[in-house]
């Protein structure tokens, strides 16, 4: 699925520039100085053994911290030191390394959770009983449905998201991300306990979502073959700086990634 990547050449060319970031919890550097510029359309990856800083990364990213220094830019508009809410509103949804769907909500009613980012009316309508509101809520509700079917979750539809399968579990993360309308996707180790066939039919997921829905997507991932199959260009972590980047096939066959993943020893 991979395919010849363009690097945007400034922040206004790119989906998401990082320009210096760091991030220091105390007398830790989780994330030091990190670069990158990510093309709007584009599958790429941040990989790196555990520690190296990739969540925390993508945490500056989603507006969960605010970096020590540096700054992100998001369509080209700063957004540095926006919340996570604000950040959604502009365009960006994720999904995160542990599963964190409201298990005893039904499937669809997940997915209208997502689909509240967008809501115009206010809360109070509804106990006021305003006609307005209750219209909306019906809009949301067949939003949601549409995504269930897009998203091919409709033999769950009413179930509990705690029932399902694990792979689904994944898959209505994505759709409750989705929800939000979102420009921009980050995918927190999306492949995270699942079994081969799970993986691969992740692979032609994702790719799906890409084309579906117009996005671009930032993963994180250890399964090296989804990332390999999927990734059109990857950025390597150690210790919360930037060792490596490039297309699949060069971070593959270079010695500095092997080492950090192997061992000196393997290289």
């Amino acid at each position: 699925m991979s395919k010849a990547y363009t690097k945007p050449a400034s922040r206004e060319d790119a989906a998401l520039w990082m320009d210096g970031v760091t991030m220091r919890f105390g007398g830790v550097t989780a994330v030091n100085d990190l670069s990158l510029g990510i093309a709007r359309g584009s599958i790429v990856g941040i990989i790196g053994p555990n520690g190296a800083g990739k969540t925390t990364a993508f945490n500056v990213i989603s507006g969960f911290y605010h970096p020590s220094e540096g700054k992100v830019f998001f369509n080209g508009r700063n957004v540095t030191a926006f919340p996570p809410h604000k950040i959604c509103r502009e365009g960006m949804a994720r999904t995160f390394q542990n599963i964190r769907l409201s298990q005893h909500m039904t499937v669809l009613e997940n997915i209208m959770v997502g689909c509240h980012v967008r809501r115009r009316c206010p809360w109070w309508m509804a106990p006021l009983g305003f006609p307005l509101f209750y219209r909306e809520e019906e809009s949301i509700r067949q939003k949601a449905i549409g995504l269930v079917e897009r998203l091919q979750l409709d033999s769950y539809q009413n179930e509990r998201a705690g029932s399902l399968p694990y792979g689904a579990q994944r898959r209505l993360e994505i759709a409750r991300a989705l929800a939000t309308e979102p420009h921009f996707l980050l995918l927190d180790e999306p492949a995270a306990g699942m079994n081969p066939q799970e993986s691969t039919d992740l692979m032609h997921f994702i790719g799906h979502v890409r084309d579906e829905f117009d996005l671009t997507i930032l993963l994180i991932e250890h399964d090296m073959k989804v990332v390999m199959n999927v990734c059109q260009y990857l950025w390597v972590m150690e210790y919360g700086a930037l060792i490596a980047e490039g297309e699949p096939e060069a971070i593959r066959n270079d010695p500095t990634v092997i080492k950090a993943y192997l061992g000196e020893d393997m290289v």
